[in-house]
């Protein structure tokens, strides 16, 4: 039995490859999958229960990668066995192409089965296989698209570091341009401050009030002093 396809997926290509050897999202995608754990970087094992026409079996088996080059193609081959309904083993080549933001999946596949299966006849399993990859792609794609979707959402949503630093700079700079402008105008009003007192005291002074001038240059440094208390 062979077969091939072409399918479309909105997700750029490296995130399809990714999705393509994640055991999770094949997993999730493969009709009747019961587990499926990556034993090595090019080797997985696979529990699948699976109907063609009134055969239904369990079968388990292990999937290997082979010729990878990421991010654009890879082999996949793998068998499986069910007991008595029989056994399938074949592979797939896989091929990625960049097409705008989307990526076009391709792939050739052959297949070969034997015991109870191989009697139901070809076109039953030919049927029922091309079933079998349009619900797996079909779900594979919206997994993937799914997911680069939310990628581009959450990178909207992030903070531009260049522009929280910018704002930040600003806000610092006028925050200093105010300091100086207020440390000024209270520079301004201390020294009037002084020279009011100043004045004063002299006139208090010259008249010999309260015990003449070294009563009054005391209440001068007083008055200084109290002024740069309230300034501060």
């Amino acid at each position: 039995m062979d077969m091939s396809g072409e399918y479309r997926i909105p997700a750029p290509r490296n995130d399809v490859w990714n999705a393509l050897n994640d055991p999770e999202v094949l997993k999730a995608c493969i009709p009747g999958c019961e587990s499926l754990e990556m034993t090595s970087p090019t080797q997985m094992t696979a529990s699948v229960t699976s109907k063609i026409g009134p055969v239904k079996a369990h079968f388990t088996g292990v999937v290997t990668l082979e010729n990878i080059n990421p991010p654009e193609s890879y082999t996949i081959t793998g068998e499986g066995k069910g007991g008595v309904a029989g056994f399938a083993k074949g592979g797939a080549d896989v091929k990625l192409t960049e097409d705008g933001d989307d990526t076009i999946l391709t792939y050739t596949a052959r297949a070969q089965v034997g015991g109870k299966l191989a009697q139901l006849g070809s076109r039953l399993i030919d049927s029922t296989a091309r079933k079998m990859a349009d619900e797996f792609f079909g779900k594979f794609s919206e997994m993937v698209a799914g997911a680069a979707a939310t990628t581009q959402e959450d990178d909207a949503s992030d903070p531009d570091i260049a522009v929280i630093e910018e704002a930040r700079t600003i806000a610092m700079t006028q925050a200093g341009e105010a300091v100086v402008h207020a440390a000024g105008d209270m520079e301004h009003h201390i020294g009037q401050a002084v020279i009011d007192a100043e004045e004063k005291v002299e006139e208090a002074a010259a008249k010999g009030s309260f015990g003449g001038p070294m009563m009054w240059g005391l209440i001068a440094l007083a008055a200084v002093i109290a002024v740069l208390a309230l300034a501060n």
